[in-house]
């Protein structure tokens, strides 16, 4: 396998402990795609990790959100993620997200970023159900 091919180490390492925790997650790459959530996570949007594999960030938006007011996906550049990836840094909000059945779940998250070798990652994204 090819080196630019290879995960990097702490992307390995943190879907190890993503899979290991009951708290919903999901890891991001450098450019923002979904790489990995976990079952709590699947359980909550209605659909496995194994089931639907890696998502470019704009197809998760697509399908699961999070969504505004008007149920329509809010924009990618107004996302704690975007933020946390623009500048690589902690992120938190509240917003809703959609399950794959349609059913709606209001969420706080929070997004951190993985820094490894003085170089960003990507990122892990926290999220847990709140009563509306």
């Amino acid at each position: 396998m090819a080196a630019s091919s290879q995960k990097p180490l702490e992307l390995i390492l943190a879907r190890n402990l993503l899979a290991s925790i009951s708290t919903p997650a999901f890891l991001v790459n450098r450019p923002g795609d979904i790489i990995f959530y976990n079952e709590a996570a699947g359980m909550l949007l209605g659909r496995r990790f194994e089931e639907a594999g890696a998502l470019p960030a704009q197809d998760w938006v697509n399908t699961f959100g999070p969504f505004g007011e008007d149920a329509e996906p809010l924009p990618i550049e107004s996302q704690p993620l975007t933020t946390m990836l623009r500048r690589n840094r902690a992120a938190h909000a509240r917003h809703r997200i959609r399950s794959v059945d349609g059913t709606d779940h209001t969420v706080e998250v929070t997004a951190l970023p993985i820094i490894g070798a003085d170089r960003f990652q990507g990122a892990m994204v926290f999220f847990w159900q709140v009563e509306s």
